[in-house]
């Protein structure tokens, strides 16, 4: 998986990374107009940003920049990272409207912990078009990333959507066998790269 590395500190209004677009859901059906994911690094923080230029089916309860439980019940941009070392991952959710949700896994769909326990220290960011095309972009510590999953060059990383709410369409940037769809594949994720643009 792709991480774009930034030699200067990465800002929301004058991002310009590049974006890959994911144009077939689970099944293999066509999406159009495709969902478009990116990852970067600065010194300080990964981002991930995504975007979808159709009007998104928003949680009715998610607030810009909160935190929101049940995300995934609506549209969302989703990643997973996987610690290279310990095998627990990291799946975050994030709304087009910049709401977010987060939790640990120790394993497939094993919590870590009982209740919700936020990432620490996450920003977000989001902007949804008068025609309905959204952006959004969270911003997570890279300390904390290394302290909690050992973020770096063997780490796994995989980003997915659910588009289309209430008939929702999952798709996945990483090609992740199962029968139906399942983004807990955390064997599956491919290994990060990064590159200098």
């Amino acid at each position: 998986m792709n991480i774009e590395v930034s030699d200067k500190p990465l800002r929301w209004g004058s991002l310009d990374l590049s974006l890959f677009g994911v144009d077939q859901d689970w099944d293999g059906n066509k999406v159009e107009p495709q969902a478009a994911f990116g990852f970067a690094v600065d010194q300080d923080y990964l981002w991930f940003v995504a975007a979808h230029q159709k009007t998104p089916a928003l949680h009715p309860d998610a607030q810009p920049g909160a935190f929101q439980t049940e995300l995934w019940k609506y549209d969302v941009a989703e990643f997973f990272l996987l610690d290279p070392e310990s095998g627990r991952y990291l799946e975050f959710n994030l709304a087009p409207n910049g709401a977010w949700w987060s939790a640990e896994f120790s394993a497939p769909r094993i919590r870590t912990e009982i209740g919700e326990h936020p990432f620490p220290e996450v920003a977000t960011y989001a902007e949804i078009a008068d025609d309905g095309s959204w952006m959004a972009a969270a911003a997570l510590t890279i300390s904390q990333l290394r302290k909690r999953f050992h973020f770096g060059a063997e780490s796994r990383l995989n980003a997915c959507f659910i588009i289309n709410s209430p008939e929702q369409q999952f798709l996945s940037a990483a090609k992740l066998n199962a029968p139906e769809p399942d983004f807990h594949l955390p064997d599956q994720f491919p290994k990060v790269h990064f590159f200098h643009v």
